[in-house]
């Protein structure tokens, strides 16, 4: 819906998204900006708009320029804080709010620009450890009913017309920082003692990844388990919803993660979890209760983690029920969007 002459005089919140290339920053802005657009007059800035908010464009930011009250421009990358701050500086009346996911060394322009900015979250107290200055721990949510259980996995599955009865699902973009070829490696090893069980990645195959795709592609054949390791490409939102619903067990292999997402959407379906340690993984999973962790990169590792579950499918439904039941406790969609709303009221 795009923005209206009524909102843009009352509009309190910019949310932008300045990068045209879907990734997990732009899905959990998506997730959370509608509910902060019921407490707040929202508009989205770039592509990707998700329902439930307003969709403003760069006209409509030009005519802002002369208001009085102050908004706030809540940004998630360095390019949409180097442009709020480039705007305040030319008389946009904005308060800059930053969130950090990042748990690495910062570089001195995104040091600088986190010093511009009224408000700084983190999303773990991992990368709140990485700042230089005070923040706010505010862990992502998922949307509960979008990401639940299916009434009836069995049946759900079968609409995919795999081989077996289980799936196994390793999600995000194919390349080695999503420990993909780890995935794929305990999967060679693991299939051909559990015929029931298929393989599934879901996520895109970018250009500059071609070759590490191929070189999985190779593998596969190699192992003969084209039909029971797929590889879907980049799908649709909905469609993704369906997979998740679709698994038994979820592996989060990455190597190194700002919070990672599939956590929590896997864990909100039902999926039992197997968690490199990477990311927010440390904080969301209680080893041996709503997942198990293991270390990133280590294809030894995540094939003894996975073996129990395979061989043990109720034993995962258990699982999988208690990382639902954390979901709903501790990372909701409300609960994040409430904690960020108590910052924003800070800034009045």
């Amino acid at each position: 819906m795009p923005i209206e002459n009524n909102l843009a005089s009352d509009l309190q919140l910019i949310v932008p998204n300045l990068h045209r290339r879907y990734s997990g920053v732009t899905a959990t802005n998506r997730m959370v900006a509608p509910r902060l657009a019921q407490m707040y007059r929202a508009a989205w800035l770039g592509p990707h708009v998700p329902d439930g908010i307003a969709r403003m464009g760069f006209t409509d930011l030009l005519k802002l320029r002369w208001r009085r009250t102050p908004l706030i421009w809540h940004a998630r990358r360095n390019d949409e804080m180097i442009v709020g701050v480039l705007l305040r500086a030319l008389g946009w009346p904005l308060k800059l709010v930053f969130t950090s996911a990042a748990q690495r060394h910062h570089t001195w322009l995104t040091r600088w620009l986190i010093r511009q900015v009224d408000a700084v979250i983190a999303t773990s107290e991992l990368s709140a450890s990485f700042l230089k200055r005070n923040a706010t721990v505010v862990m992502h949510g998922v949307d509960t009913d979008r990401y639940a259980p299916p009434a009836d996995r069995a049946a759900v599955f079968a609409e995919a017309n795999l081989p077996g009865r289980y799936a196994i699902g390793c999600f995000g973009r194919v390349r080695a920082q999503k420990g993909t070829d780890i995935f794929v490696e305990a999967m060679c090893r693991l299939l051909p003692r559990y015929p029931d069980f298929t393989a599934i990645v879901v996520g895109a195959v970018v250009p500059e990844q071609q070759g590490f795709a191929e070189g999985l592609k190779r593998q596969i054949e190699a192992a003969g388990l084209q039909s029971r390791i797929v590889i879907t490409g980049e799908l649709a939102i909905e469609e993704v919803q369906r997979w998740y619903q679709r698994l038994t067990i979820y592996a989060f292999t990455s190597r190194n993660e700002g919070f990672g997402l599939t956590l929590i959407e896997a864990m909100s379906s039902g999926a039992a979890l197997v968690a490199a340690r990477a990311g927010a993984a440390e904080f969301v999973v209680e080893d041996g209760v709503t997942g198990v962790l293991t270390p990133p990169g280590d294809a030894d590792a995540l094939v003894a983690a996975l073996e129990p579950l395979m061989s043990d499918p109720a034993s995962a439904n258990a699982m999988g029920e208690r990382g639902r039941e954390r979901v709903l406790e501790k990372f909701s969609l409300e609960a994040e969007a409430n904690a960020i709303a108590a910052i924003y009221r800070t800034l009045d």
